[in-house]
């Protein structure tokens, strides 16, 4: 089963944990071949993903969302190895309520478009930033 968006009970699971502070948001995407707009233009995955990253920009740092940390996938060494992603980053908001307001804006939807025709699957989880420790455990 592929995953590109979330569902509504997911969305409001996400809301009711409004607990303070920021969220770190982790990103794993596989892009299409060929991006699949309704219009039917012509792009590659790729490129339709760089223009959602360019149309999305603006409201994401308005918002004050960054990236914290990117890396390229170089191999599944725990896992399916079928789940190979293109794009694997996080981003970090000041709090759940910035995501959702991101989500709300409209020139944040309308850059949607495009990362709705380049991905092909997707993982998204919110995770609470911790203090970096020596070890795995703590």
């Amino acid at each position: 089963m592929d995953y590109t968006s979330f569902s509504k009970d997911d969305f409001d699971a996400f809301r009711a944990n409004d607990r303070p502070g920021p969220i770190h948001m982790l990103n794993l995407v596989r892009l299409r071949d060929r991006a699949e707009y309704a219009d039917g233009r012509d792009a590659t995955g790729a490129e339709a993903y760089a223009a959602y990253g360019k149309g999305s920009e603006p409201v994401f740092k308005r918002l004050g969302g960054r990236i914290v940390w990117r890396g390229r996938m170089e191999q599944m060494v725990i896992g399916p190895r079928d789940q190979q992603w293109d794009l694997c980053f996080i981003a970090e908001y000041p709090g759940p309520q910035a995501f959702a307001d991101m989500l709300k804006d409209p020139e944040y939807r309308a850059a949607m478009v495009h990362r709705q025709a380049g991905v092909a699957d997707s993982r998204l989880i919110r995770m609470a930033p911790l203090q970096v420790g020596d070890n795995f455990g703590t």
